[in-house]
């Protein structure tokens, strides 16, 4: 049944036009590449470099504006995106590296229920042995259609290389792995300097990881975002002149307060019935017992709903899948959406205590939910290239983007 909402649930991301699914599409067509659609219209370059930073929600971008003069100095001309729903890296980066949006590639979350094992599994960094990620998403990605035309190159952390997330969303092309910010700056300026014509991207990660440790209004947050400020400044300089250099981010962050930390698996009444949970502590997938029936999925909805719904949007799977926050959602993808959603629109977080680790209690820094400051993600113009083109806002080709 529907359920009440005490406050209006947000729109969905825009996919097709305006999130994070058209940045990669719409540079493979500003490049010239055959079966794109350049709905960004960004213009046309020889070279197009895309740097990820995990975590930079426009808004954070806006509020510290003052540690990022370098990036400030885009902010008057930057676009507002969204996120790929829900608001967390696996689900970004997936439509990042497909062009899809999340109910096509399948990855619907943090961790969410694998249908066929009947056990959660998780789609960043742990995933499970029984899931083959090329299985799990199966379309071809942005980087194996445009590497048949051009180079595309990766440039991050080693241990990403052959990540089952880099296998499932982000393969195609060449790897190139750095361990320092340095040391990826380098290997980025010198790779595109190579290739006359190029895609490349770029991830960054050390801000997402100080924001879930201490915090996004932490100091050590702010040093990480001085310390992106000045490399990005640096790649500006060193990366050849007919370059295009975007930045983009895959999610926001907001900071949640140990008293807000929740542990619903001590409250009875909201797990009774509920045979997985997954997710992430601001959107959470409840699978329940296939057994129940439908009158006590209504009621256990209900008591969600009277627990959290001043605090959360609580809605079905059904009207997640008609609102279009997952995009158009392919039959197989439909069972990894849990039948209950709990997405916070207030400063908490809810957490399953019985299956996550004691440190998931600790992080300061969360996402995941339909909140601005999770879901508004920046695309910043980093440089002004030479000798760039006019701005392509029509299809070229019938490809996917």
């Amino acid at each position: 049944m529907p359920l009440p909402h005490r406050e209006p649930l947000p729109s969905p991301p825009a996919y097709g036009a305006s999130t994070l699914a058209e940045v990669m599409t719409s540079a493979a067509a500003a490049l010239g590449v055959d079966g794109f659609r350049n709905a960004l219209a960004l213009p046309s370059s020889k070279r197009i470099a895309v740097v990820m930073v995990d975590g930079l929600g426009m808004a954070l971008l806006r509020k510290y504006a003052a540690h990022a003069p370098f990036l400030r100095e885009s902010l008057d001309s930057a676009r507002v995106l969204s996120s790929a729903f829900p608001s967390t890296t696996a689900a970004s980066l997936a439509s990042l590296g497909t062009g899809l949006p999340p109910g096509q590639h399948g990855l619907v979350g943090y961790d969410v229920l694998d249908p066929a094992q009947g056990r959660v599994v998780n789609m960043l960094g742990g995933w499970d042995d029984g899931v083959d990620p090329r299985a799990w998403q199966p379309h071809a990605t942005v980087f194996e259609r445009v590497a048949a035309h051009l180079p595309v190159v990766t440039v991050s952390q080693p241990r990403f290389a052959d990540s089952p997330m880099t296998r499932a969303a982000l393969r195609g092309g060449t790897f190139v792995g750095a361990d320092t910010i340095h040391a990826q700056i380098e290997a980025a300026a010198e790779h595109l300097a190579k290739a006359p014509r190029t895609l490349m991207y770029f991830y960054l990660n050390d801000l997402d990881k100080a924001g879930h440790r201490h915090g996004v209004d932490s100091r050590e947050w702010l040093r990480r975002l001085e310390d992106l400020d000045a490399a990005l400044k640096l790649l500006a300089r060193r990366v050849p002149p007919d370059t295009l250099l975007l930045l983009t981010a895959d999610h926001g962050m907001v900071d949640v307060p140990p008293s807000q930390r929740i542990d619903y698996s001590e409250r009875p009444e909201l797990v009774e019935g509920v045979a997985h949970t997954g997710g992430e502590a601001r959107m959470l997938h409840l699978y329940l017992d296939p057994a129940l029936t439908s009158r006590n999925r209504d009621a256990l909805a209900l008591r969600w709903h009277e627990a959290f719904g001043s605090r959360a949007w609580v809605l079905t799977r059904d009207e997640a899948i008609a609102g279009g926050y997952f995009g158009a959602v392919a039959d197989s993808v439909v069972p990894r959406i849990g039948d209950l959603l709990v997405l916070a629109r207030e400063g908490i977080a809810l957490i399953d205590g019985r299956r996550v680790q004691p440190g998931a209690f600790e992080m300061v820094g969360q996402h995941g939910s339909l909140t601005r400051a999770e879901r508004e993600i920046p695309l910043l113009t980093l440089n002004k290239p030479a000798g760039g083109g006019s701005r392509r806002g029509s299809s070229k080709g019938a490809g996917r983007g």
